[in-house]
């Protein structure tokens, strides 16, 4: 049998591995998946796992659960020989070892791009797993509960001082959410008050997400500012050294917390270390039928997908000509990918990608949201139950859609979560402070001399009564002992 290795177990991996599952027939190819993290993370539920509404493990869909006749390896690909069609898979533990393949799919993903902006590696923090997201919940709670025991001041100020960089729809909706999140936590903190808390987002161009239009932009701007958010146009970040922000415009303020969502790039240790092509934005170069190539010729046996590939766009609709990077692009190309790998292994063409953009929903906190399909956009309520209807029924498996929708049904009657977690960072700590361990070994003492022997008195043996001598080796009588009976 061919094998099939899928490099990346994200949107576009697991859905190309899904399929593949329900359309080979049985012994037509062998199916392996390697990826670091053992499941797939459903990445525009991150704001809301932030935001307490979604329980974190619901928002991740596990790949051996789902993926009942794939190979599933948890390890890093840390190259692709194409011309010898081999590829070096590191484990966490162990030794890296050569896996030899006939068909290779990259369905890598992307990872956050930052820029050398001081403090930022040190200070932000990314939105592109759920271990962020969790973080971010856990942060947010935390830094409520220590400034609930201060006094007003600086210090409380930084604490309860959040900025998202960046205002595309993932921006948006984690500044929303977590605006809307905090409002929510403030009737459990009477020492706070709405004005103790403060949001800014700092977006470099003179407007925020691209993908809806102006009108519906200027309605979500003016939304954020009633609820206490404030938003920086045409304004760049120049430093987070220590969490001090400062502004191109010369602003700056103290913040405990700060989001970057200010785009992302492919995998650089995928598309760093492989000899397929890669495109000058650093993109695995791909045809609009999924194959690795050009236009004009093609490498056998290479595909690729998702947001680690430059996919044309033959609608004519993508920045710069190909697809943007997001979900509802991934998911269709790997339901296109497996498609035409089967297609290919039966002797049949292989079809192009083509998606019209459906449009565009974002949840902006508990009943607030917005829609846009062409010039038809919705606001505010409507839009909120379209976002989570969308969403719920786009969560691969229905077991996983009943968790998360079974979720929002519990929210809606109980309330969010507000439980923080802060020791999963260090689980151990507990533990090893009372821990008892073993004493360290007493270091020897220097051996004091030997005194020199004395010569027993003559009255010793005339003292020892007749008959009661020690046998010679027998134990003397210590101090305290009882003295033996004459009878």
């Amino acid at each position: 049998m061919p094998k099939i290795l899928i490099v990346g177990g994200g949107y576009a991996g697991f859905y190309t591995a899904w399929k593949l599952e329900k359309w080979l027939r049985p012994g037509e190819a062998e199916v392996t998946v390697v990826d670091p993290l053992p499941y797939m993370t459903y990445q525009p539920f991150l704001p809301e796992v932030a935001a307490g509404s979604i329980e974190p493990r619901h928002a991740v869909v596990a790949q051996r659960r789902h993926l009942k006749k794939t190979e599933v390896i948890t390890a890093k690909v840390t190259y692709i020989d194409h011309a010898k069609k081999t590829a070096t898979i590191t484990p966490s533990v162990g030794e890296p070892w050569e896996f030899e393949y006939d068909i290779v799919v990259v369905t890598a993903g992307a990872v956050s791009r930052t820029f050398p902006i001081p403090g930022v590696a040190d200070q932000a923090i990314g939105l592109k797993t759920i271990e962020e997201a969790v973080a971010i919940r856990d942060r947010v709670l935390g830094n409520f509960d220590k400034a609930a025991s201060l006094p007003a001041g600086p210090e409380r100020d930084r604490l309860l001082t959040f900025t998202v960089v960046g205002g595309g729809f993932a921006g948006i909706e984690i500044f929303a959410e977590l605006r809307s999140f905090a409002s929510a936590l403030l009737k459990f903190y009477p020492q706070l008050s709405f004005d103790d808390t403060h949001f800014h987002l700092i977006e470099a161009m003179g407007r925020i997400m691209p993908e809806v239009s102006l009108e519906t932009s200027h309605w979500v701007l003016k939304n954020l500012a009633q609820r206490g958010a404030e938003v920086h146009l045409d304004t760049q970040l120049k430093s987070a050294v220590d969490g001090v922000i400062e502004m191109s415009t010369g602003e700056t303020f103290e913040s405990d917390l700060i989001v970057w969502t200010a785009g992302v790039m492919a995998n650089p240790g995928v598309v760093r270390n492989t000899d397929l092509p890669i495109e000058e934005r650093g993109r695995l170069q791909v045809r609009a039928d999924l194959r690795v190539g050009t236009a004009d010729e093609f490498i056998p046996d290479a595909w690729g997908a998702g947001d680690v590939a430059a996919v044309p766009d033959l609608t004519g609709g993508g920045v710069g000509g190909f697809t943007v990077p997001n979900a509802q692009h991934a998911v269709r190309q790997g339901k296109l990918l497996a498609k035409n790998l089967v297609a290919v292994l039966r002797g049949e063409g292989p079809k192009e990608y083509f998606h019209k953009n459906m449009g565009a929903v974002a949840g902006l906190g508990l009943g607030v949201g917005v829609f846009q399909s062409g010039k038809m956009s919705f606001k505010g309520l409507i839009a909120w139950f379209m976002h989570r209807g969308y969403h719920g029924l786009a969560m691969p498996s229905w077991e996983r859609k009943w968790r998360v929708i079974w979720g929002w049904i519990l929210n809606f009657f109980l309330g969010r979560d507000i439980v923080s977690l802060p020791g999963l960072q260090s689980p151990r700590a507990v533990f090893e402070e009372f821990a008892s361990r073993p004493k360290p070994p007493a270091e020897a003492a220097p051996a004091a001399p030997a005194a020199p022997a004395k010569k027993a008195p003559a009255s010793t043996k005339k003292d020892a009564p007749v008959g009661h001598e020690a046998p010679e080796g027998a134990p003397q009588p210590m101090a305290g002992d009882p003295v033996p009976s004459s009878k």
